[in-house]
């Protein structure tokens, strides 16, 4: 049976490929979310992806899972470090697996990147393996809901 999973974008993550590609590499959000569609069809997952720059939008988003989606991947971007608005969304939907994602190692970047407030929530973080951070979050996300 295919399973719904829902990924969110947070704040920038659009602009990947334009921005600090030393971090983050030339390939543009378009194309790794491609990518992503074929790994989740691959994987016999249907997935929504929404990205959004509102903190707001982002928390509407993830109270819409409940009953709708079988898990998330989030990867809030800079709301990570200090959305404690985030954090208690992901909490109001405790029957859906949330997976924390990172693209870039945020343990290897700046100390104020280090912490996440969102992670207490998620079932597990993935971080610092570029575009395929996103790859194995599909893979756990399908070990988690099976």
């Amino acid at each position: 049976m295919e399973k719904n999973i829902l990924m969110i974008l947070g704040p920038n993550l659009n602009m990947v490929g334009l921005r600090e590609k030393n971090v983050y590499g030339e390939e543009t959000a378009e194309s790794i979310n491609e990518d992503v569609r074929k790994w989740a069809d691959e994987l016999d997952m249907n997935i929504e992806i929404f990205q959004s720059n509102s903190e707001g939008d982002i928390i509407g988003k993830i109270h819409s899972a409940l009953g709708k989606n079988d898990g998330i991947i989030i990867n809030a971007g800079a709301y990570t470090h200090y959305s404690y608005a985030i954090r208690d969304a992901i909490a109001c939907v405790p029957s859906v697996p949330v997976i924390e994602v990172h693209m870039s190692n945020i343990h290897a970047r700046e100390e104020f990147r280090h912490k996440t407030v969102i992670g207490a929530v998620c079932k597990g973080q993935i971080s610092g393996f570029g575009k395929y951070s996103y790859h194995l979050a599909l893979y756990a996300l399908k070990e988690a809901i099976l």
